[in-house]
């Protein structure tokens, strides 16, 4: 289908309906954690750990990868297909990685938006006017430290399709042609990839840094 083309009433309505299903089960989720006294603050404080903790294991699987084609490139004798087959399980690896930093993104993103949605809503129901003002400068707050800390994870994400082609590439190119020779024509790859792999590092690092304070900040509170 052209990407001009009209969507139908049939399909509108069947993304709409997909998206409240979603939105619904969201807030049925959010809802049922609350009736076990776990609120949506503590679901981000919990989800950003899982998500810096993910952010810390793919980092140190970028670095095993790149040793791996170090490895790969400086081929000095043994077995072609063995050293293939470990670059391709490195590659596997980090395509999972991958996946688990954009899902945990994804899902800390999520509950910020139903923490800092209701968080407005309850500043109209203060009577206490002093008491709505210290919430809402808290509320302000929140939001600040929490677009420092989204936008670095969100850095550190950019970086790592880049590094994911890189390595997709040479693993495709070893494929059909596991020889000495093909190996040989890599060494200046090697130079690309530790620039690539070390922006990434050092943005995960900086996200990682900024999960870190945001974390301390909220369980202070």
């Amino acid at each position: 289908m052209n990407k001009n083309t009209p969507r139908s009433p049939y399909s509108i309505g069947l993304l709409t309906v997909a998206t409240l299903l979603i939105v619904g089960c969201q807030t049925a989720y959010y809802n049922a954690m609350e009736q076990f006294g776990v609120h949506k603050r503590d679901l981000l404080v919990q989800r950003v750990e899982a998500a810096r903790d993910n952010q810390e294991e793919a980092k140190e699987q970028f670095k095993s990868a790149l040793e791996r084609f170090s490895s790969v490139v400086n081929f000095d004798g043994g077995e072609l297909q063995q050293k293939y087959d470990q670059l391709s399980a490195e590659l596997d690896k980090s395509e999972s990685n991958a996946e688990d930093v954009r899902d945990s993104i994804e899902s800390v993103e999520d509950v910020s938006q139903a923490l800092f949605a209701e968080w407005e809503t309850e500043l109209n129901s203060y009577s206490d006017q002093k008491m709505r003002r210290i919430s809402e400068r808290k509320l302000k707050e929140t939001q600040q430290q929490y677009t420092k800390l989204i936008a670095a994870m969100k850095r550190a994400e950019q970086k790592i399709e880049p590094v994911l082609t890189i390595f997709r590439d040479q693993v495709m190119f070893l494929k059909h042609n596991l020889n000495a020779q093909a190996i040989a024509s890599l060494q200046g790859e090697l130079v690309k990839v530790e620039t690539n792999v070390d922006s990434l590092i050092k943005e995960m690092e900086a996200s990682i840094k900024e999960a870190d304070s945001f974390i301390g900040s909220m369980n202070k509170e």
